[in-house]
């Protein structure tokens, strides 16, 4: 803004050889800084310069050097320093970034990405065949990284991911086995395998789980079995035993009576004493990998057989959650010890289902009740037919 003598009381506009205007101004550290951007009028520059005095007084200004970064080098190191990321996960992120996201953004600076540009990369991912919950995965790594961005690294002002919907995906739904289904299923498969199909269906367990456990975690008294580590399965290392995939998923799981003996005659038939005997191995004594198990006891045959082609092993969880959502007087906080996570989502996801089912149930019950009560009384059937008037209503 200009004072009474004409000259500006913070920084200056200068006309370029060019003809277009340059802004400069005076940065939080005592050095005079171009404005990272040209204009074509001089009322423009002035505006813009007056918009950059504003964020100084609010403390809001960032120096456009900072945000030059390229995409690409600022997101390996962003994953790079996150020390709590599980290793499949960090394998997940750089398989993401470089199959979906550095082709098509990696060289840009972060202070060139704006949400025009990312609208048009998910476009542009879509448009070359990559999934809707692909592309929404990509979407969600993208918003993370450029969020560290602004709030802990203050590179950039405002995160450009704010594509409305792009973060979402519509998976298919999941089918639920019946109880006669699981047993089926688990008398289909090879004798040292068929616990391992109650177990993960009834104990609401994930792959990496119900592999790691060891005879010490199986207690066929009291008829639980102790989830207290998983294994990862991460390319070029091979199998990573760690903690399960939450502080949540550290728990104890009672299974129904009706699978005790499966298990029983299972650890007695297929496990070493050794505490540390792991419950589940191949026939050489090896642990599972989850990519050979289905070539291993034929799962596609199996699962048609069972009337269920297609089903998916991680299903067997989806099963058992189910399962456990819909048992009498299950509380929120029980489905969620049960299915080891420390968010509510899931299993509200499980409760709000059931009680859809719930209301159907109820809806089909009093369509039935309507139905009964437009239907005329015996009594008055008979009399409109012989007296062949209109009948009326016995009292």
């Amino acid at each position: 803004m200009p004072n009474k003598d004409g000259h500006r009381r913070y920084g200056s506009v200068r006309k370029l050889p060019s003809g277009r205007y340059q802004v400069r101004h005076l940065a939080p550290d005592g050095t005079m800084r171009p404005g990272d951007q040209t204009f074509a009028r001089k009322t423009e520059a002035e505006r813009y310069l007056t918009l950059i005095e504003a964020q100084m007084a609010r403390r809001e200004w960032i120096d456009p050097n900072r945000g030059k970064i390229q995409l690409q080098d600022y997101a390996e190191r962003w994953i790079t320093e996150r020390p709590n990321l599980r290793p499949r996960t960090v394998h997940l992120y750089r398989w993401t970034l470089g199959k979906h996201i550095t082709p098509y953004l990696g060289g840009v600076p972060l202070n060139r990405i704006d949400t025009p540009m990312v609208r048009e990369w998910r476009s542009r991912l879509l448009a070359d065949g990559v999934s809707l919950t692909m592309a929404a995965k990509a979407y969600r790594l993208l918003r993370a990284i450029l969020m560290t961005a602004v709030k802990e690294d203050e590179l950039i002002r405002i995160n450009p991911c704010r594509v409305v919907g792009a973060d979402q995906e519509k998976a298919a739904e999941r089918p639920v086995l019946t109880v006669p289904q699981i047993f089926a299923l688990a008398e289909r498969m090879p004798d040292r395998f068929r616990a391992l199909i109650l177990v993960t269906t009834f104990g609401c367990l994930r792959w990496g789980e119900v592999v790691a456990l060891q005879r010490q975690d199986v207690d066929l008294v009291a008829g639980t079995v102790r989830v207290r580590q998983a294994f990862v399965e991460h390319r070029g290392t091979g199998l990573i035993l760690g903690p399960p995939k939450s502080r949540a998923g550290v728990r104890t799981i009672a299974l129904p009576k009706a699978a005790l003996p499966i298990l029983k005659q299972h650890v007695s038939s297929h496990v070493g004493e050794a505490p540390e005997a792991f419950v589940f191995t191949g026939e050489n004594g090896r642990n599972l990998w989850r990519g050979n198990f289905n070539k291993l006891v034929k799962w596609p045959d199996a699962v048609a057989a069972v009337g269920v082609p297609g089903l998916h092993f991680h299903d067997l969880r989806h099963t058992g959650n189910t399962l456990a959502s819909r048992a009498p007087g299950a509380s929120l906080r029980d489905i969620m010890a049960r299915m080891g996570h420390d968010s509510p989502r899931a299993a509200l996801i499980y409760q709000h289902a059931n009680r859809e089912a719930d209301q159907g149930i109820a809806d089909a019950i009093d369509r039935a009740v309507k139905a009964a009560r437009r239907k005329p009384s015996k009594r008055r059937v008979k009399r409109a037919t012989e007296g062949g008037g209109p009948a009326t209503e016995a009292r």
